[in-house]
């Protein structure tokens, strides 16, 4: 994926960085594999706001992706790549034998023509779904199943990829795109390589209103409420003593650094190194 800059004509290109789109083949979607998407604007069946800064956008249909891959031992031939406004990552359309069309996430290296297969007997090939217990140590995944048959669940945004590391009896040591190292059953599906379109992180919008056409509304500081909006709000001026500001928190608890996973949660037997850990 390529990156492209703009001449600074107006304030918006000044900084702008997109992507040039160059990977896309094929720019109308599959009418079959779209469903409508209903927008909440943030808010739970009682009109509450349970999700803030989240309003407007352009309207989306949500494209069915198919994250199971339990068609195992047919192969299916790679009709396109193309453009998710859901996503981050770019999908592939495929067909199968019978007329059978499905779109899959496109990982990096998948071209138009390619043909991709899941099952036990997959060869370990960009975009084949296989087994964990079948995959070499050391390879590049994504896609990747926790519960046998829920479907991959693990590394689907852009850019996303983890590593088999090891094996122990049943299970497989995954290093996942965090830095967690985590046993997942061997029996748990995965496909092979990295997300695509690696360079989203990379990406500019240059201005205000692109958020707004994605749906994103702003986003004010604690700081700048009044107390009954925030803790932090609150005090004269710009005060970081008085005013409620002597610890910074969120409406929900504290924050900067504060753990937020559960102390007894029944998978974190399966985490073998959490991220972040400090090899001492």
């Amino acid at each position: 994926m390529a990156l492209k800059r703009f001449k600074p004509v107006t304030p918006s290109n000044r900084y702008k960085v997109w992507s040039a789109f160059d990977e896309i083949t094929k720019d109308t979607p599959e009418k079959k594999l779209l469903v409508p998407r209903k927008r909440t604007g943030g808010r739970n069946n009682k009109g509450r706001i349970t999700c803030r800064h989240v309003g407007g956008g352009h309207k989306r249909k949500y494209r069915l992706i198919d994250f199971k891959r339990r068609r195992f031992d047919e192969a299916a031939k790679v009709v396109g790549i193309e453009y998710d406004p859901n996503r981050t990552a770019r999908i592939a359309l495929i067909e199968y034998a019978d007329g059978q069309r499905s779109y899959i996430l496109a990982p990096v290296g998948l071209e138009v023509g390619a043909s991709v297969v899941s099952g036990e007997n997959a060869p370990p090939a960009i975009g084949n779904t296989l087994p964990l217990a079948n995959i070499p140590l050391g390879s590049s995944i994504h896609n990747i199943e926790l519960q046998p048959g829920r479907g991959g669940q693990v590394a689907r945004s852009a850019g996303q990829q983890a590593v088999l590391s090891n094996r122990e009896g049943d299970y497989a040591l995954v290093r996942m795109p965090s830095g967690e190292i985590r046993k997942i059953l061997g029996r748990c599906v995965a496909t092979m390589g990295q997300v695509g379109n690696i360079d989203h992180m990379n990406q500019v919008s240059g201005k205000a209103g692109r958020s707004r056409w994605k749906g994103i509304r702003p986003t004010v500081r604690g700081m700048c409420m009044n107390p009954v909006d925030h803790p932090n709000g609150g005090g004269e001026g710009k005060s970081k003593s008085g005013g409620g500001r002597q610890h910074l928190k969120s409406p929900w608890g504290h924050t900067k650094g504060q753990k937020t996973r559960q102390k007894y949660k029944a998978s974190s037997k399966f985490i073998v190194q959490r991220r972040k850990t400090v090899n001492k």
